[in-house]
């Protein structure tokens, strides 16, 4: 007997990859998320069908096993975890009910996760720690080399890890000294290339890249030779953490570093949101309170301290 889709059930056979499959297809065609969000999107995805025990109950689904899933989800979880997948969990949801899996729209049965903006600092990598995360790496080795311009394009260009991985050689313009970064929302836009990450790049693509048909700009050292990944400039910044004797951190520091040290150098908030590329002064804004030239005309002496 034929499954009727449009009343709220999975199609009969559905199994678990064939639908994480087909959400992923939604996400790229119909979203238009990055190659990394959609991975992310899709395993948070995961979790849940295993938690609801697989795709055969999706359609029937409530509201109420919907909250209680992110609750206990949530339980022991840090509010960057929790809110990555309610994040992910509503999409899913909305494409359930787009594809006639539930019969009731039920992403709004997903709680928001309690968080104050801004309520954190910013925390980035010391000078002297980048140096040693540089220094760490072998340059007299093909992965060496790649490592090495990696890390370079993040630290002095303060590249996200999957914008890193996603240049390409057509990318680089070496006459004018730019490079094309493909960032979110798949923005392009055209930045400076540093002296010392265009010297980075340049040993890299001439010294230790392998020749192959991947045009892109960072790929593996061994056959078969693929582009890199997010998680693979994550695996770079971690080993180059063992190495240097640092506690290892995500390569989002780099980010917080660099605007960070412009704002110590004078520079304004919309500077460094232009070269963070942000969308919204409100990402620049966090940076505010790191910025001690700017607030310490606003410090007040404490009550009954010497003068």
């Amino acid at each position: 007997m034929e499954t009727d889709v449009g009343a709220g059930c999975a199609p009969a056979g559905e199994d678990r990859a064939g639908l994480l499959a087909e959400f992923r297809t939604w996400l790229d065609r119909e979203r238009g998320l990055s190659p990394e969000s959609v991975r992310c999107y899709c395993n948070q995805a995961k979790v849940f069908l295993a938690a609801v025990s697989g795709p055969e109950v999706v359609g029937g689904l409530d509201a109420g096993q919907v909250t209680a899933f992110m609750v206990d989800h949530s339980r022991d979880r840090n509010t960057w975890s929790a809110k990555a997948m309610v994040t992910s969990l509503r999409a899913f949801l909305r494409f359930a009910h787009a594809t006639g899996r539930t019969s009731v729209p039920l992403a709004g049965a997903v709680p928001a996760v309690a968080s104050w903006r801004l309520s954190a600092l910013p925390r980035g990598i010391k000078a002297a720690e980048i140096e040693m995360l540089l220094a760490g790496c072998r340059r007299d080795t093909a992965a060496g080399l790649r490592d090495y311009a990696v890390l370079s394009l993040l630290a002095r260009l303060g590249l996200r890890g999957a914008e890193a991985a996603g240049l390409q050689l057509d990318d680089i313009d070496w006459r004018a000294g730019e490079i094309a970064v493909t960032g979110k929302g798949s923005r392009t836009e055209r930045l400076p290339l540093p002296a010392l990450a265009g010297e980075a790049l340049a040993a890299w693509l001439t010294g230790g890249r392998p020749r192959c048909e991947s045009r892109a700009v960072f790929v593996t050292v061994r056959r078969p030779y693929r582009q890199l990944t997010a998680s693979s400039v994550r695996a770079v910044m971690g080993r180059a953490c063992d190495r240097a004797g640092l506690e290892r951190r995500g390569a989002h520091r780099f980010r917080h570093a660099l605007a960070t040290g412009m704002l110590r150098a004078g520079a304004s908030l919309p500077e460094v949101g232009q070269v963070l590329r942000h969308r919204s002064m409100l990402s620049t804004s966090l940076y505010a309170k790191v910025d001690e030239n700017a607030l310490r005309p606003l410090a007040r002496p404490w009550p009954g301290a010497a003068r």
